[in-house]
């Protein structure tokens, strides 16, 4: 009796000792933030090269789902560059499908990126009076740092468009007892990567300071940036990482533009900095606990992969069919085609070049092969003049993987940048380059994509030959010229029948020439608009080592690109990814040729330590260093001698006489 007595009266202390505890509110709050970043308007999976796929919006919304089921308080937040990647951009400046997607998907908050002015300022603006047109839910849509220049003519209209659309600095959301402060940034590379938008870019610390003090003073009690601003593993180039630095009461930062996938958080400070990858690979996840202090805790991170392991929400996917409807009976009309439209078959994949990997690269050729092929069979007025056609690194946003081939695949590849007529795509340009600077041109594929690897170049008409450890600026040990006469004959558009009336092209045989380039002789030079405009910017790159200015067929300098659009016979813009569509077609049911499974040697890239082979027909910059060299060393050699003779003489006690 008396144990159980005691029993009781300690179990009563317990409680009683307990109850101060369970009384008291707990001070801990738990704040989770869902994240995406350069989701690129990859609405549907895509082949991820390993036998899978990657990305959906309707299996990102299966996911939403069971990450909102674990955290019903998550907030849904976006870095930037969530247009131009596949054909539904085509319906950018109409539909504004990008945002009304996130939208139903449940996003509360995005900022923008630089290609959402890949279509001009001006067309920033229609997008966002599609989506205020449509009525239909849309994120807040989040610009500190970004605003139309005060000389740009189509200003007021932007500026109205956007106040329609509530485009604001920062915004203040209340979830799960959380008050959350969020505002966007742009970053300067990526500024300088949208040429056309017709904004100014405010400094980026300064407009985070404005916005953390801004947010503290409504409140805020975790304050969220969204920042297309990047990190690198070069920490003077790591926009975000220094934005970290240098302004305090940042609590995340969701980084965007560099593409990057981290699987821990970057911490600077008390800052933490998050990137789930591009094109909607992963949606990340991170929770904190915070406390009453307004401390924070890291509690858990993740990066859940949108593969095909997750089932297809049947409303998103519902919405992506019908976006696909209305590219095909509006942009692809035009060309005969329809979005799942097969063109051809591959045998093997055809992969985008390794970032930093200087060497040939099959999706670059046939790229390249397709812009020499399209000045011959697209384009209404040929040029006699010996042509290159060039491409680069930077703008092959998609691999080919074995099996079919179709439209939407093709556009993928080459999705970029918007016409003169208005419409998704880049055109196909002709310039002219002296013999001197198509050299400089193969000089910039082998001295500068070590600095920025999206400039490492793919050509065809031209073979060359490098070596990466030569000096810098003269590392190509030789150069010709390639000259194929292409014997093609009519066949039927693959499955369009005998009888229908249309014909593509077929290639039967493929005949080589090779010559000495002239320094002095002009070339025409067939590129995509973007890459053609880029070719001014090689001066300024290499510190005015190099120099290449784009010319007319006259010798003289280019001053308006649309000027020199390839167009077809009926006066329409020939697009870099409908020359490539239409290449593909050409190879009908017998697929790719097989001379694209391995680079074909037009690109010759050594690696060789060979003394003879570095210095061989060395130009005045070759000759300088070895000057500066060969001077270094004599005048170490004459140190070296006087400090022994120095020490000889002090040792013998005759170091006060020479």
């Amino acid at each position: 009796m008396k144990r159980r007595i005691s029993a009781f009266l300690l179990s009563v202390l317990l409680l009683c000792a307990m109850l101060p505890t369970l009384a008291a509110p707990s001070g801990d709050r738990t704040v989770t933030v869902l994240f995406t970043h350069d989701l690129h308007s990859h609405f549907l999976p895509q082949a991820d090269g390993r036998g899978g796929e990657s990305g959906g919006y309707a299996r990102l919304k299966t996911a939403l789902d069971r990450e909102r089921q674990a955290n019903p308080d998550a907030l849904t937040v976006d870095g930037g560059d969530f247009s131009i990647g596949s054909l539904i951009q085509t319906l950018y400046t109409t539909q504004g499908a990008e945002l009304r997607t996130m939208g139903a998907l449940g996003y509360d908050a995005a900022t923008v990126g630089n290609h959402e002015f890949d279509h001009t300022g001006s067309g920033f603006a229609k997008m966002l009076n599609a989506v205020v047109d449509s009525g239909e839910p849309a994120p807040a849509l989040l610009m500190a740092n970004y605003k139309p220049a005060d000389n740009n003519p189509d200003r007021l209209d932007i500026q109205r468009s956007m106040a329609a659309y509530g485009v604001q600095e920062h915004v203040i959301l209340e979830r799960g007892g959380v008050v959350y402060g969020i505002f966007g940034l742009m970053g300067a590379d990526s500024h300088a990567c949208a040429p056309s938008s017709g904004f100014n870019l405010e400094n980026t610390e300064a407009a985070a300071r404005r916005c953390v003090d801004a947010l503290k003073e409504q409140g805020a009690q975790f304050i969220i940036c969204l920042s297309h601003g990047g990190t690198n593993e070069k920490k003077k180039l790591s926009e975000d990482e220094r934005l970290a630095e240098q302004v305090d009461g940042i609590d995340l930062i969701v980084s965007g533009h560099t593409h990057t996938t981290l699987t821990e958080p970057i911490r600077v400070n008390n800052t933490y900095i998050v990137s789930a990858g591009p094109y909607c690979e992963n949606l990340g996840s991170i929770t904190f606990s915070l406390g009453e202090d307004g401390s924070k805790q890291l509690s858990d991170y993740h990066l859940l992969a949108i593969d095909e392991t997750l089932p297809d929400d049947p409303g998103i996917a519902s919405m992506v069919e019908r976006w696909k409807g209305l590219v095909g009976g509006t942009y692809l009309a035009r060309y005969g085609l329809t979005y799942d439209k097969m063109l051809t078959v591959a045998g093997f994949d055809l992969p985008t070049p390794v970032s930093g990997l200087q060497s040939g690269n099959t999706l670059g050729e046939l790229v390249a092969d397709s812009f020499l092929w399209a000045t011959e069979n697209l384009e209404a007025n040929t040029s006699s003049v010996p042509t290159v056609a060039i491409t680069a690194d930077g703008v092959l946003r998609a691999p080919l993987a074995t099996g079919e081939i179709t439209t939407s695949m093709v556009f993928d590849v080459l999705s970029m940048g918007v016409g003169s007529d208005g419409t998704s795509g880049f055109p196909l340009v002709g310039v002219y380059l002296t013999g001197k600077e198509l050299k400089a041109a193969a000089e910039v594929d082998a001295s500068v994509t070590p600095l920025m690897p999206a400039a490492q170049l793919y050509m065809a008409g031209m073979k060359y030959s490098f070596n990466t450890h030569r000096m810098f600026f003269n590392r190509v040990t030789d150069i010709q010229l390639v000259q194929e006469t292409r014997r093609t004959q009519p066949a039927p558009v693959l499955g369009s029948g005998e009888q229908s009336g249309e014909y593509g092209y077929t290639v039967s045989t493929i005949d080589r020439t090779y010559s000495d380039l002239r320094d002095d002789q002009l070339y025409r030079v067939v590129t995509g608009m973007y890459s053609a405009q880029m070719l001014s910017t090689v001066k300024s790159k290499s510190l005015g080592l190099l120099s290449l200015e784009p010319k007319m067929a006259d010798g003289a300098p280019v001053t308006d690109f649309e000027a020199c659009i390839l167009r077809d016979e009926n006066g329409s813009e020939i697009k870099e990814w409908y020359a490539l569509a239409a290449y593909l077609q050409s190879f009908g049911e017998e697929g790719i040729p097989s001379r694209y499974s391995l680079p074909d040697g037009r690109k010759d890239v050594s690696r060789s330590w060979n003394p003879i082979e570095l210095i061989k027909n060395p130009n005045w910059i070759t000759l300088t260093a070895l000057f500066v060299l060969t001077l270094a060393t004599v005048l170490a050699a004459f140190v070296i001698r006087w400090l022994y003779y120095a020490r000889k003489r002090r040792r013998y006690g005759k170091g006060t006489k020479w």
